[in-house]
């Protein structure tokens, strides 16, 4: 989390790899992405800029300005709306399942995004020697 919303930290560091050219299969911005950042009022762009241009402390200063009249409640409301993610359409489903098969039997009760992305990034953090 940064400044109390989930996926912030996750979404600098596609934003950065995307700059750099070393995304990989990653998608920026993604569904989940395109909540927070309407959560926050800004766009893709504004956002990679900041990314580009501030540290991770004045990120979340930036943030933290983005979210200043929002209530706890607020950003409750947006963590559960993002934990709970499921794919909404066929494309989505389809992706899901795609990452979902290439995991196996691991990733056979997972039903929502976060889910999925955990499985698959501690998966691949794992085999990392």
């Amino acid at each position: 989390k940064m400044k109390g919303i989930v996926m912030i930290p996750r979404m600098i560091d596609k934003s950065r790899a995307y700059h750099s050219n070393s995304l990989g299969e990653y998608i920026f911005p993604c569904p989940l992405d395109r909540i927070v950042l309407e959560f926050l009022g800004t766009d893709h762009r504004e956002f990679a800029y900041q990314t580009q241009t501030l540290s991770d402390k004045k990120m979340a200063l930036w943030i933290g300005e983005k979210c200043l009249y929002k209530s706890k409640n607020d950003k409750d409301l947006i963590n559960n709306r993002l934990l709970k993610q499921k794919p909404d359409t066929i494309e989505s489903l389809e992706r899901f399942n795609k990452i979902k098969n290439k995991i196996g039997l691991i990733a056979k009760n997972i039903t929502t995004w976060v889910e999925l992305i955990e499985v698959e990034e501690n998966q691949i953090l794992s085999k990392t020697p």
